[in-house]
């Protein structure tokens, strides 16, 4: 087991914290990952959690850019400035910072979702919303594409 896969929710503790789920903690475990790297994702109302590879990921994409150009330096904004790293104590829980919860809507409980290399830190209620949309839009491409054909 050494991809983050299923989902699950978790409640906050009264100190703030959430636990992570024991399967996600395992591949963390395996990985060797004391610290994680938290990216507020891009396009969904949700956080990139990973080890400090995935950091390493976003580096080297910003590496291939010019370096004076503005993509490089939004990039390195983005991947750098809208991020934290999250700790794990000795129970696998992490706090539930301000940070996190502005930019999910997270209340009363965290929806973990395995990502694969990865996974993602959501609001129960928006992850559902936005697996309907995901379910929706791949319904879609499957019925309007023929066998053999690429959807556009």
């Amino acid at each position: 087991m050494d991809r983050f896969l299923s989902s699950a929710v978790n409640r906050i503790d009264a100190k703030g914290r959430v636990s992570v789920p024991a399967h996600f903690r395992a591949v963390l475990q395996k990985r060797g990952y004391a610290e994680l790297y938290a990216l507020r994702a891009l396009d969904v109302p949700a956080l990139d959690v990973g080890g400090l590879d995935l950091l390493d990921r976003y580096e080297q994409r910003i590496a291939q850019e010019d370096p004076f150009l503005q993509t490089a330096d939004d990039m390195s904004f983005f991947i750098h400035g809208d991020s934290t790293f999250l700790k794990l104590d000795q129970d696998g829980r992490i706090s539930v910072s301000d940070f996190l919860r502005e930019h999910t809507g997270i209340t009363t409980d965290v929806a973990f979702v395995g990502r694969g290399q990865f996974f993602q830190m959501w609001e129960p209620e928006r992850l559902r919303s936005h697996g309907a949309d995901v379910r929706a839009r791949l319904l879609k491409l499957r019925q309007g594409t023929k066998p053999g054909e690429r959807p556009e």
